[in-house]
């Protein structure tokens, strides 16, 4: 079912997702607003009811969260009411409106002791409050919206747009002869500039009918550990990798566990037929540039 096309509205657009995808947006000539977490309370059904009544977007993304996962462990029913209830409210308003749900999800709704990558399918189990408030938020979607609801999941996202482990790493780099990092979690390091071009043609396809509704899974192919992935930003400044010596997790304790295992699989995008993300080792080649501008741009004004 094809639906009449319009312009998009993204939500929580003052984040590192939201910024990349707004410009994406805009590249692809595409109608485009973006409201920050000051402009819109997704938690307040009035205030959601009267944006979407102004913009009349075809399409909404939703890139608002708490994404302090170690806070959410005790602050559970506030990281509930953004992840859980936000959606579920934006998704009663699309659904009065006609319009499509794009929901940004993570991997953290898994258990993350796999061994293979998790597929969309893959029976969910979290282990930290995060992961069970977003997937409340992904089940709210997917039952108010059965034909227009998008979950993409997400993780170990990092852009120019806002603080993330690149942007640290290279601070680090600098300053420290060597680091420990953890060597026992796996997953997918995700540049959010490829994955806001995968939510462009998302939506796109979700308005040409060509893209079924349901869950997708938005990560770079392949996968590293957080060690891995230091070393290579390390080989990219041009230092030598071995001074990223590996450790365990149980040498940075956190309030919440954090999955051993992060690996997405990417089956879904078939059925729209978009390609998955491509190898993360690609993606950080070609963003390194700008990420290492604007870190060195901060350190030199102090902002």
């Amino acid at each position: 079912m094809s639906r009449t096309t319009g312009g998009w509205l993204v939500t929580g657009s003052g984040g590192m997702l939201g910024q990349d995808l707004l410009a994406r947006l805009a590249a692809a000539g595409q109608d485009a607003a973006g409201l920050d977490r000051a402009a819109l309370d997704i938690t307040d059904p009035g205030a959601v009811r009267a944006v979407l009544a102004a913009h009349a977007p075809a399409v909404v993304v939703n890139c608002a969260a708490w994404t302090a996962v170690d806070d959410a462990e005790a602050e559970e029913d506030q990281a509930l009411a953004v992840n859980g209830t936000g959606p579920r409210v934006l998704a009663e308003a699309c659904a009065a409106a006609g319009a499509v749900l794009i929901q940004v999800s993570t991997d953290y709704v898994f258990p993350g002791d796999a061994r293979t990558p998790y597929a969309e399918d893959a029976p969910t189990g979290p282990h930290s409050a995060y992961g069970r408030t977003k997937l409340v938020g992904e089940r709210a979607v997917l039952d108010t919206l059965p034909e227009a609801g998008y979950v993409v999941r997400t993780a170990w996202l990092y852009g120019a747009g806002g603080p993330n482990f690149v942007r640290t790493m290279i601070k680090l780099e600098s300053v420290k002869d060597t680091l420990d990092v953890v060597d026992d979690q796996q997953g997918q390091p995700t540049w959010t500039g490829d994955l806001a071009d995968r939510l462009v043609r998302l939506g796109l396809g979700a308005l040409a009918g060509t893209a079924p509704p349901g869950i997708y899974h938005g990560t770079s192919g392949g996968g590293t550990t957080w060690c891995g992935f230091t070393r290579e930003i390390f080989r990219l400044l041009g230092a030598d990798p071995e001074r990223v010596r590996p450790t365990t997790s149980e040498a940075f304790v956190r309030p919440a566990p954090r999955p051993s295992y992060s690996v997405l699989g990417h089956d879904g995008w078939k059925r729209a037929g978009i390609d998955p993300i491509r190898d993360w080792r690609e993606a950080l080649a070609e963003s390194f540039p700008v990420l290492l501008k604007v870190e060195r741009q901060k350190s030199v004004t102090g902002q």
